[in-house]
């Protein structure tokens, strides 16, 4: 179905679109409204591999009963999106941020740097357009920084705030510079701010702490973060670009048009964008400031906007963190230790 919004977005403005799903029906139509490249978690590779377990057991060399646990997962995915990724390769040639396909760590280990490093050289092996997804934690933002180094593509998810995304273009410009020094190409480097995922964790916050915030300000509280960031970014310079990830609505691609990002957009939002009739930049248009003043009164709040508004060491604790990496871990990567094909 075409998207006249999205074919617009990406064809029109700076910002860039990649489709959130790792089913191929739906990447299609995606690249027919101007997607370029692809994001995937384990719970999007275990509801592709069971729900056309016929496509995939012919495109994919299968996994053998024997290998088990994390590594059966990490398997499934290392061969999920090294499929999608050549699939994708054809849009290198349009130049930046165009022609790749994300893969996830283990959430179950968002602490353990060598762990991650292994698995991204697992992924990366024998192609050079897959992205390394990080949990933004301590030790996911030194493994990020450390591959950045060895000139992988890299992106930070697990991510909500201002400060988590600051520290990982810290950590990208830091692992480039490595990479530079040893003669080695820097990949591409993203960071993700979840922003649908901020809002949902503070709409619970707002409803149990009585604050003055209401819903109408909850929504705008994923679009003021990155905004913030984004010029934060421009300031600062950093060879990293912003994602924003887990929307809930079409305002969170629209209030962003024209951003140099890469607008991670699921097949949900995308049909919510298909009657959108104004095509306009809205990057620059500030979030109203009596909104941001209401947000403020939360603390929670105030850990997300602010820049130091939380230390490194804190991240694992952010309130979205471990709800999300639960789920990560519950409804994918728990699922695809079992798949067989």
């Amino acid at each position: 179905m075409e998207n006249r919004y999205l074919k617009w977005l990406s064809g029109n403005t700076s910002s860039i679109y990649w489709h959130d799903s790792a089913v191929i029906e739906e990447l299609d139509e995606a690249i027919g409204n101007g997607a370029c490249g692809m994001t995937t978690n384990p719970f999007l590779i275990a509801s592709t591999l069971n729900a056309h377990p016929d496509f995939w057991k012919n495109e994919l060399q299968g996994v053998e009963d024997g290998v088990k646990g994390d590594e059966r997962a990490e398997e499934w995915i290392a061969q999920t999106v090294g499929y999608l990724a050549r699939k994708l390769k054809v849009f290198r040639k349009d130049g930046f941020g165009r022609g790749y396909c994300c893969a996830q760590t283990n959430p179950t280990q968002p602490g353990d740097t060598q762990a991650m490093i292994k698995t991204a050289k697992h992924y990366s092996a024998g192609t050079d357009n897959v992205v390394i997804k990080f949990p933004a934690t301590r030790g996911g933002i030194e493994a990020l920084e450390e591959c950045a180094a060895l000139g992988m593509n890299v992106a930070a998810t697990v991510s909500f705030t201002v400060p988590q995304v600051l520290a990982v273009g810290e950590a990208v410009s830091r692992g480039q510079a490595k990479a530079k020094a040893n003669g080695i190409k820097p990949g591409l480097a993203i960071a993700v701010l979840m922003v649908g995922r901020l809002d949902d964790y503070l709409r619970d916050v707002m409803n149990d702490t009585r604050a003055a915030a209401t819903e109408s300000d909850i929504i705008w509280a994923g679009t003021a973060a990155i905004k913030r960031a984004y010029s934060i970014f421009n300031e600062r310079k950093y060879d990293c670009v912003l994602m924003p990830a887990g929307c809930r609505g079409g305002y969170h691609i629209t209030q962003l048009a024209g951003a140099n990002m890469i607008m991670s957009i699921s097949p949900s939002i995308a049909k919510s964008l298909l009657d959108e009739t104004r095509f306009e930049e809205l990057i620059d248009a500030d979030v109203d400031p009596a909104i941001i003043d209401r947000l403020m009164t939360m603390p929670e709040f105030r850990k997300a906007y602010e820049p130091d508004g939380m230390s490194v060491d804190e991240f694992i604790t952010f309130g979205s963190c471990n709800r999300t990496l639960d789920q990560f871990v519950q409804l994918g990567w728990n699922l695809l230790k079992a798949v067989k094909l």
